[in-house]
């Protein structure tokens, strides 16, 4: 019986144990950890291939691959047709090469290696390659390239000054416009491998006009359904909001700086005697420091997702009854999601790709 003991350092042997215990780590990749370790132990390789059951040549393959290059090598073994790797300067360069141009799939990162060091690389092992050199696929996110941190930084300073100072006679809300469109918005789910599945889309390009708000303490929500989102919609959505809170005596309303907030029309009716209405307005480009447009995103996941309607009839009882009914009474379960958990957004903090 051919056996392979005691050939790993007590380094490598807690490195290969961390490995094979890490409920975290891809199977295939602890498999052969384990392998290592009950090689190791004395195991013949007809025993660990018995076990494991894995043929004698894999394990070989392995232990061979481990031997020239440890536990990298290890990880990176899914290769097409055996075991092939690449150098520590090979790794660096292949690193300058990704973080230079940003490649966009596996497809790209493969046809680098194969040109530049003759090595062909199956996906997986692309994937495991591009973690070793710390990569990660994701999108880019999406960042305003007006926005200013620091008027973010006196916006958040001044509304928690003013939310930690509101008298019992006052209240905060939170104001936008959404114009939700007649139509499925398509996301990813589960489905059996062999079937395709579809979702009829709708023919028309009808959308709604709404005008919003929403009080974060009680979830409450005010919606105006308009023909147009404008001045006159404004003074609708700020008149609901009087007669909501009746007992209020100032009714702070955060809201972004489009031209109809701050139109002629809207400057009148707040300078009339008796009006209880207080405007705020959010910094330029910085939609994420209005809680409103967290409750937009809730209302596609919940509304709209992979959901079709049949009339705009349909469409519109749907949104509206969700927003009016649905978020204020089971806000309890939307709470975490629409918060005043604001962040600062700092274009300088990011690599600007496009």
């Amino acid at each position: 019986m051919t056996t392979d003991a005691n050939f790993l350092s007590k380094a490598e042997r807690s490195e290969l144990l961390k490995i094979a215990r890490d409920g975290l780590e891809e199977h295939r990749i602890a498999r052969r950890a384990n392998a290592l370790l009950l090689l190791d132990k004395g195991w013949p390789y007809t025993t660990v291939s018995e076990a494991l059951l894995i043929d004698d040549s894999t394990l070989r393959l392995w232990r061979k691959a481990f031997a020239k290059g440890g536990v990298d090598n290890l990880i990176v073994f899914d290769l097409k047709g055996g075991f092939c790797a690449l150098t520590a300067e090979q790794v660096e360069e292949l690193r300058e090469w990704a973080t230079e141009t940003l490649p966009r799939t596996t497809a790209e990162v493969g046809a680098f290696v194969k040109e530049q060091f003759g090595v062909d690389y199956g996906r997986s092992g692309l994937i495991k390659l591009l973690a070793r050199i710390d990569f990660v696929w994701r999108k880019p996110e999406s960042v305003p390239a007006k926005s200013d941190a620091k008027a973010q930084a006196a916006f958040i300073d001044q509304h928690e000054k003013l939310r930690n100072s509101l008298g019992p006679d006052e209240t905060i809300v939170y104001a936008d416009a959404v114009h939700p469109t007649h139509q499925v918005q398509y996301a990813g789910q589960w489905q059996p491998r062999e079937t395709r599945c579809a979702i009829a889309a709708n023919s028309g390009r009808k959308r709604l006009n709404l005008h919003g708000a929403i009080d974060l303490e009680t979830g409450m929500t005010r919606i105006v359904e308009a023909v147009m989102v404008d001045a006159t919609s404004t003074i609708a959505l700020f008149e609901a909001l009087e007669r909501a809170y009746p007992a209020m005596r100032r009714i702070h309303v955060f809201l972004d700086n489009a031209r109809y907030h701050k139109a002629v029309m809207v400057r009148e009716w707040l300078a009339r005697t008796g009006c209880r209405i207080v405007l705020h307005f959010v910094p330029p480009y910085c939609p994420h420091l209005n809680p409103i447009e967290r409750l937009w995103g809730v209302m596609h996941r919940h509304v709209t997702r992979n959901t079709r309607y049949e009339t705009i009839g349909e469409f519109a009882g749907a949104i509206l009854t969700f927003l009016r009914v649905e978020v204020p009474n089971r806000f309890g379960e939307f709470a975490q999601t629409i918060t005043d958990n604001f962040r600062i957004i700092d274009p300088e903090n990011f690599r600007i790709v496009a």
